[in-house]
């Protein structure tokens, strides 16, 4: 690269050549065209005195006589251009200066060049426009620089081999679940006081992040790090690239299932699924020091606070009102358990909430993406702090995903918390245990893909229709004549569902239902995300009965194209939406009363 040469001489900063490509929406490194390499045979450029870098130049002296018609001054001085040059050639005039380009004119031997200001003054930074997500920059053009800027950034990123707890890969037609950890490792500069010395880290802050269908939506769920939860058996990779099985736990902390061991973030996903029947495509970790450079690099997120705070334990001391944190202070800020609410885990999620919304409302504000400094300073924090698993584990991508999400409105994305109650089995309350009142209407709207949010009318709009068609070809499964209970003949497959749920179905049909023709095929060849009841066009009848029994929709019913033989029986294969026989797998279209929410494009004081 020649980029001295090219960069430098007229006081170019680098990083205004990395410019916006109208047809991509995408930064590329631009560097300039050489200029002529010689002069033209009618016109001898003069030859300028070398000089200092702060020095400003002098105004080029005519050689020859010009007319007024070509610029002169009042009294025969060279009139300057807009641009600050010399003026044009005169026909007949043997050597005038080189002239300077004219406002909005590139200069010669330069692409979408612009103005400059004589001498030393400040130079203007170029607007540029952003309408990817935070990492959708970095598909940038061939030049050796963006290449190796590219590369930079791989090499920032740690990945992590998780096997098969997450789904390696994510589809463009159906839901994105990514798992986002905040660990209490103390790793990076800075923070050896915080967190449990020795530790290998906790899953101190988990939030499920639901990416919609159609993208016009996400919720946030975040999951108590003192819930009482069974951790499932989990293999691990090792650094020799041996895979040890870690043994689960069962009425444990939620937070142990990271670190604690062995446990890697993958078990921390097989977590996560077994307690809300959700897969989890991706993870993304970050540690104490994510907190800290990402809101520096954004220059500050905004808060408000209800009261003044002055917390011993997290060193937060701030009046009330509204400040701009960033460094320590935003550390300080999202780990404070005593400063709001009633000073437990659960108001310390919602103030966490408030952060995350209020930066994710910095880095998508326009001060932040027209800035070339904060843009780059963001990217290279951001690579920088994560830890990914190998699914997303490269800058391209994680730019395919921040390309599922950059037209995503902020109005439309709602933080909650998994509802939970204090813990019955002790007598000093320290841990939680799920409310399964109000948390499995939640999850059923969530793994049913409904949003908590009212999403724009256009979008809706487009979403009701599509959702119509759809309900309607499915509805008309549902329509027509039941069989008697007696005359339902069934398998039933266990493909994800808890450990003996084939059984318990069979037991629950059997006893409470009366389809005596029902038998237990033990555990699927494939594991399935949804429960799906498979059914041949003159069983029909048969799959109403049981899908009315079971509370199945009608997306979970896949009807054949070929009649079944006469004692043929029905294959029900439970998935990992399977909460229990009896449990409705019917996702309801509004969230339980009272439910905890924060949603993303609204600034609320914390209390």
């Amino acid at each position: 690269m020649d980029a001295q040469s090219r960069g430098r001489a007229e006081e170019i900063d680098p990083a205004d050549q990395w410019v916006l490509n109208p047809r991509t929406g995408n930064y590329e490194l631009r560097l300039d065209r050489s200029g002529p390499q010689g002069p033209s045979p009618a016109v001898t450029p003069p030859r300028r005195p070398s000089r200092s870098r702060s020095e400003a130049a002098p105004p080029a002296q005519p050689t020859g006589k010009t007319s007024r018609a070509a610029g002169t001054g009042p009294a025969g001085t060279p009139a300057k251009t807009p641009g600050g040059g010399s003026p044009s050639k005169t026909p007949g005039s043997p050597t005038p200066a080189v002239p300077g380009p004219r406002r909005g004119e590139a200069p010669p031997g330069r692409r979408g060049g612009r103005p400059r200001k004589g001498g030393s003054g400040p130079r203007r930074k170029r607007a540029l426009v952003v309408t990817g997500g935070t990492l959708a920059f970095l598909l940038v053009g061939g030049s050796l620089g963006a290449y190796l800027y590219y590369n930079h950034l791989n090499g920032n990123l740690k990945v992590t081999d998780v096997g098969d707890a997450g789904t390696g890969g994510f589809k463009k037609d159906q839901p994105i679940n990514i798992l986002v950890i905040g660990t209490d490792k103390r790793s990076g500069s800075g923070n050896e006081g915080y967190g449990d010395a020795g530790s290998p880290g906790h899953a101190d802050t988990t939030i499920l992040f639901h990416v919609s269908k159609d993208r016009t939506n996400a919720t946030a769920l975040s999951i108590p790090r003192d819930l009482i939860t069974n951790i499932p058996a989990c293999p691990t990779k090792q650094p020799d690239g041996t895979t040890k099985t870690i043994p689960g736990r069962k009425g444990d902390r939620f937070n142990t299932s990271l670190g604690q061991e062995g446990r890697d973030p993958g078990c921390t996903m097989r977590t996560v699924k077994e307690l809300t029947g959700i897969t989890v495509d991706h993870f993304m970790m970050v540690d104490f020091n994510a907190v800290k450079v990402l809101s520096t690099a954004v220059g500050g997120v905004p808060v408000c606070l209800d009261k003044a705070v002055d917390d011993e334990d997290s060193k937060l001391k701030l009046g009330p009102g509204e400040h701009r944190l960033q460094g320590e202070q935003a550390l300080a800020f999202v780990r404070t358990r005593h400063a709001f609410g009633n000073e437990s885990d659960l108001d310390r999620i919602k103030t966490q909430q408030q952060f995350l919304s209020s930066m994710m409302r910095e880095m998508k504000s326009k001060e932040t993406l027209t800035s070339p400094k904060k843009f780059f300073s963001l990217a290279e924090a951001a690579t920088k702090s994560l830890t990914v698993d190998s699914g997303i584990g490269s800058i391209e991508k994680l730019t395919n995903l921040a390309g599922e999400l950059k037209d995503m409105n902020l109005k439309n994305v709602t933080f909650t918390t998994l509802p939970v109650r204090d813990n019955p089995a002790e007598k000093v309350k320290a841990t939680v245990v799920v409310d399964h009142a109000q948390a499995d209407p939640l999850l059923e709207m969530i793994r049913g893909d409904v949003s908590l949010t009212e999403v724009e009318a256009k979008e809706q709009a487009a979403k009701d229709a599509a959702d119509a068609e759809a309900k309607a070809k499915q509805d008309a499964l549902l329509q027509g004549p039941r069989a008697q209970a007696k005359d339902v003949r069934v398998d039933v497959l266990n493909g994800g569902g808890p450990a003996g749920s084939a059984s318990a179905t069979i037991g629950w049909l059997q006893n409470t239902k009366g389809v005596s023709r029902s038998s237990n095929l033990g555990n699927a060849p494939a594991k399935l995300d949804a429960t799906q009841l498979e059914y041949a066009p003159n069983q029909a009848d048969q799959a109403r009965a049981l899908a009315d029994m079971m509370g199945l929709p009608a997306s979970a019913l896949k009807m054949g194209t070929a009649d079944a033989a006469p004692r043929a029986a029905m294959k029900l294969t439970l998935g990992a939406d399977f909460r229990g026989a009896g449990v409705s797998m019917t996702a309801p279209q509004k969230a339980p009363e009272n439910i905890q929410r924060v949603e993303a494009d609204k600034a609320i004081c914390a209390k």
